[in-house]
């Protein structure tokens, strides 16, 4: 099959280098264009070394780009992590259309941050869906899916690059094998068990010490690296990564610093405490709380969140 990758970043490369590597005909780039003064995109780079024509539109609105796409002669468009709207103008110009990776079981989690969502919400599963997309928002029908635990350890960072992205990579992979083989289904989503989610962001983030131990934790590790939870310290944002979950009495009041050791403080919430051990002061670098404890001289007794 003639193949045109669209997509960006390190699981567009990785995507672009495993269907090159195994042999597939791949015909063009599509990614998107980089800001005054940025970097090119992984994907682009990736594009660069295998020798492939790229296309870099800033809107697949426009009547030449869609000619252009057109003009082709694809058989397949596979879609790796996009985040700009592609009208099925487009998606469907290929002879077998388009397919694209989700992070999440749609239709569950539809949405730009379908991983940190699942994890601030509790789940205890998630996973990704390669689906066959529409003018909706992750609406199409789904072609396969691949289910993932969530450990209580999990961070939005852990989640992605130790599960999500790498059986990502191999579902693809696999959906790209089935539409070959004419084995691919579209099976509707079921429209009842929908949820969507816009971007995960700072206000999204704020921590609430009152709340149960456990929603501060799922808000921490759901926000770890991007956007990052956060709390006050004297009047200064702090915002927490690397900790540990302590259930039990907290020994303090919400918020408080029940403890402070060499490498690490400890604050209260309902229910437990957060053992802290790599925060980013506002206006800084994130660094572990060795350092932080002995610049900020911390103490016991000390409110986060006040």
């Amino acid at each position: 099959m003639r193949i045109v990758v669209h997509g960006q970043q390190a699981f567009g490369k990785s995507v672009l280098d495993a269907l090159v590597e195994r042999g597939e005909d791949v015909i063009a780039v599509y990614c998107a264009p980089e800001k005054e003064g940025q970097r090119a995109d992984p994907l682009k780079e990736a594009a660069m070394a295998h020798n492939l024509p790229i296309y870099q539109p800033r809107s697949y609105r426009k009547q030449e780009v869609q000619d252009e796409f057109s003009a082709l002669n694809a058989d397949l468009c596979v879609m790796a992590y996009v985040t700009k709207f592609v009208p099925e103008e487009v998606l469907n110009a290929p002879t077998h259309g388009t397919i694209q990776y989700h992070p999440s079981l749609l239709p569950k989690h539809r949405g730009p941050s379908s991983i940190n969502w699942p994890i601030i919400q509790g789940s205890t599963k998630t996973g990704l869906t390669i689906f066959w997309p529409d003018n909706g928002l992750d609406t199409g029908p789904v072609l396969l899916q691949k289910e993932v635990d969530i450990a209580d350890t999990d961070t939005l960072g852990s989640l992605y690059f130790n599960h999500l992205f790498p059986l990502g990579v191999e579902a693809t992979l696999e959906a790209v094998d089935m539409v070959r083989a004419g084995t691919a289904p579209k099976i509707a989503q079921d429209e009842s068990q929908a949820t969507y989610e816009s971007w995960c962001r700072k206000e999204d983030a704020e921590l609430d010490w009152s709340k149960p131990i456990q929603e501060v934790w799922n808000l921490i590790r759901g926000s770890d690296p991007q956007p990052g939870a956060w709390s006050t310290l004297s009047g200064q944002e702090i915002y927490i990564y690397d900790g540990k979950k302590h259930v039990g009495e907290p020994g303090g009041q919400p918020g408080e610093i029940v403890a402070v050791g060499d490498a690490s403080f400890t604050v209260a919430a309902q229910g437990g405490c957060v053992e802290v051990l790599r925060v980013r002061p506002e206006g800084g670098r994130k660094i572990k709380c060795d350092e932080f404890i002995s610049h900020a001289g911390l103490q016991a007794g000390t409110r986060l969140g006040a």
